[in-house]
């Protein structure tokens, strides 16, 4: 049988791709933002040492800094999603790493606005921001002025942003090898059918009944990464010793306190879910030994956690059906949401379909200026592309409601409650997929099985890599060696423990840590973890308490980065500071698994 090869990017349909045009309608139009950027860094003289001398200067400044970083987002934004359209295509690629160079050399000029903000007398800027005109920008100055302790002098600030652009070799390093030079090549289906593996498609095999295909597909997508093993593992301690360098720099105690200050997020919040996830570890302990006897095995492998147990049912969903699922689904979210969200996924804002070269993974992105982009590889026979399409269009619905409701300043919201808005979508998908298939108990069955894998993958998983961060920013901290062997065994040991002896560790699951993009946006993935407790709470009152919730739920949305993200979350109802989300998730989680098993046994 012929082999599925991964097609061209100039095979893929129009109305597959993303329409980037409201950006910019053609590369010369790019090319004279760029030049206009550039000649006015030059500016930013004409500001510096005269911030304190008057409110008319410091508003000048403050504006004038605003309007260059709402421009090199622009610029950035469109360079980095054609790039990522085809990893390999050398002109995008060009574009995309100009945009990061402008971007270093404007920070470099920009490098004296912070310290002499935080330089200014206390009384003066007191005045300056309790003026009325100077309202819209309060929040941000107060940011700025909560990171005097960790300020430096102009010379050297203005040195830190020169090696903004080596600083990111790490993972600039890691992503060319992981998207554009990395092969793993064919694997022939269980029907036969033999298909180039990739990172688009390898959970999807993994879903084959066939058990020695999934097997296949594991070790010789492992083997990819084991060629590579020793180069990857550099680039990530670099990445490791690169955030441990600014944050003594900086005058933090260790990385993650670097990376936590800015979300103003106590470090109790991170030791508060690794804490309570491990201690609760028996539900996930039952459903490992559940799928386990489910699926007649004798022991739990890594590539025996994806096939569905239910294995008789044939998923198949196209996009544009798979769009109207997610319609239904947010439906208590209200007409407006829904009706904007259709408009987009169908009309514009999403890449649809892997071709070759596209960067690995799906994300939502865009910048002030643009629409809210989604980058997808959707498969149509992989249930986990719908889940995948229903999370980016959570955040690409919050990045809508921010930028509607917020000005730039306030606009860009965090991370941490990023990831609320997307997993509450999927957490209302679920909710929706159960009563459509309510009177199916096969199908109920399935549905069960694909979300407590989601919650699986989401806190328990990401819990464990937020550990591993946790572990091996400990080792570079203590001036000790990272080698690949020492990251093997943190992860190794991290997998005994988050697994016990429910799942038979192959060695090649050690090299997992080598293959996590995150990692190289330290202490990231914890706000998963956090995020679907989060909207697992949210959801249940938004279902039980109907329009209050609602608002107040979409409220949040509105908020942009107009607040910190602990109060935000306490607008729209819940208290992170508190493990007691995590452990209601964990609770949701175990409950989930009891209903699996009690469907799962009436199929008998």
């Amino acid at each position: 049988m012929a082999s599925a090869a991964i097609p061209e990017r100039k095979d893929i349909k129009a109305e597959d791709k993303w329409d980037l045009s409201p950006m910019f309608n053609s590369e010369e139009e790019w090319e004279a933002l760029y030049k206009e950027i550039e000649n006015k860094i030059a500016e930013y003289e004409r500001f510096r040492g005269r911030l304190g001398k008057s409110l008319d200067a410091f508003k000048a400044a403050i504006e004038f800094d605003l309007t260059m970083s709402r421009s090199i987002e622009k610029l950035y934004t469109y360079a980095h999603l054609k790039s990522d359209e085809d990893k390999t295509n050398q002109f995008c690629l060009a574009m995309y790493q100009r945009s990061v160079n402008l971007y270093t050399r404007l920070s470099e000029a920009s490098s004296f606005m912070t310290p002499e903000i935080q330089s200014i007398d206390s009384e003066v800027i007191s005045k300056y921001i309790s003026d009325q005109s100077m309202k819209e920008y309060r929040f941000y100055l107060e940011k700025i002025l909560r990171f005097r302790p960790h300020t430096l002098s102009k010379e050297i600030e203005q040195i830190l942003a020169m090696s903004g652009e080596i600083a990111h070799a790490p993972s600039q390093i890691f992503s060319q090898l992981d998207n554009a030079d990395i092969k793993f090549g064919n694997i022939k289906k269980s029907n036969g059918e033999e298909v180039e593996l990739s990172h688009g498609n390898f959970s999807t095999i993994l879903q084959e009944p066939d058990r020695e295909v999934r097997r296949t597909a594991f070790k010789q997508y492992y083997s990819s990464y084991d060629n590579l093993k020793n180069t990857i593992a550099s680039t990530l301690d670099h990445s490791n010793k690169k955030d441990a360098f600014y944050s003594k720099v900086r005058n933090f105690k260790n990385s993650r306190e670097a990376s936590l200050f800015s979300d103003n997020m106590p470090e109790k919040v991170y030791e508060n879910l690794i804490k309570t996830v491990r201690e609760n570890t028996e539900p996930l302990f039952n459903y490992l030994d559940f799928r386990r006897e489910a699926l007649g095995l004798d022991r739990l492998h890594f590539y025996d956690t994806y096939v569905p147990i239910v294995s008789d049912v044939n998923f198949s969903m196209s996009y544009a059906e798979a769009v109207d699922i997610c319609v239904k689904a947010l439906a208590p979210l209200g007409s407006e949401y829904t009706n904007i969200m259709k408009e987009g996924l169908l009309h514009g804002w999403v890449d649809r379909y892997e071709n070759r070269g596209k960067r690995s993974g799906a994300y939502s992105s865009g910048c002030y200026d643009s629409h809210p982009y989604i980058l997808l590889n959707y498969e149509d026979e992989n249930i986990n592309s719908l889940y995948t399409l229903i999370h980016e269009a959570g955040h690409s619905m919050h990045s809508y409601y921010s930028k509607k409701n917020q000005p730039f300043v306030n606009s860009d919201y965090t991370i941490f409650v990023a990831e609320v808005a997307s997993t509450f979508n999927e957490t209302l998908l679920s909710r929706h997929l159960l009563e459509f298939y309510k009177d199916d108990s096969r199908m109920t069955a399935y549905i069960l099985n694909r979300e407590i894998d989601n919650i699986r993958a989401t806190l328990y998983r990401q819990t464990m890599f937020a550990e591993f961060e946790k572990k091996t920013h400990e080792v570079v901290e203590a001036n000790e060696a990272l080698t690949l062997e020492v990251m093997r065994k943190i992860y190794g040991g991290l997998l005994d423990t988050y697994f016990g002896d429910k799942l038979f560790i192959d060695d090649e699951l050690t090299l997992e840590c080598l293959r996590i993009p995150h990692f190289y946006s330290a202490f990231y993935v914890y706000k998963y973890a956090t995020g679907i407790s989060a909207a697992i709470a949210l959801a249940e009152k938004v279902i039980s308490e109907g329009a209050s919730a609602r608002d107040a739920y979409l409220g949040f949305l509105k908020l942009g980065g107009s607040k910190y993200p602990l109060d935000e979350l306490l607008e729209a109802g819940v208290d992170m500071s508190s493990p007691e989300p995590v452990e209601l998730a964990i609770k949701h989680f175990g409950e989930l698994v009891e209903r699996l098993i009690s469907v799962y046994s009436s199929l008998k």
